[in-house]
């Protein structure tokens, strides 16, 4: 059974920095693309980044672009987002998701998703 178990949100101060991660297990995802969506309240959920898994590239988009950095620890099995400089637009729950598709931005490409993690920013 795939899992994707999404940690590490928080609150923090507009400006500042946090990690969330994504624990990914119950298959191989070397053929996959890893993405990270956020979804604020009474909005669509948004792309914010995808890292390929076999090669390591990567896509932002552009409001995240300098900002946010997407990762993968193969041997852990888990992706990451490095969030600097945030701001309270960001505020959103952060899922993660994997798709057979390379870099694609929309949600409806992803077949497995996690449950998600809050993250807060105050102004």
């Amino acid at each position: 059974q795939v899992q994707l178990v999404e940690s590490g949100g928080g609150l923090v101060e507009t400006g500042g920095s946090l990690r969330v991660s994504c624990a990914a297990s119950g298959r191989t995802f070397s053929s996959y693309t890893m993405g990270w969506f956020r979804q604020a309240p009474g909005k669509e959920r948004d792309f914010v980044a995808s890292i390929v898994w076999s090669n390591g590239s990567t896509y932002y988009a552009e409001s995240v672009k300098g900002r946010f950095t997407i990762s993968r620890n193969i041997v852990e099995n888990t992706v990451y987002l490095q969030m600097d400089s945030l701001k309270p637009e960001d505020t959103a729950v952060y899922y993660c998701a994997a798709s057979r598709y390379v870099h694609t931005s929309w949600h409806g490409g992803y077949e497995f998703w996690g449950q998600g993690t809050q993250v807060t920013v105050s102004s």
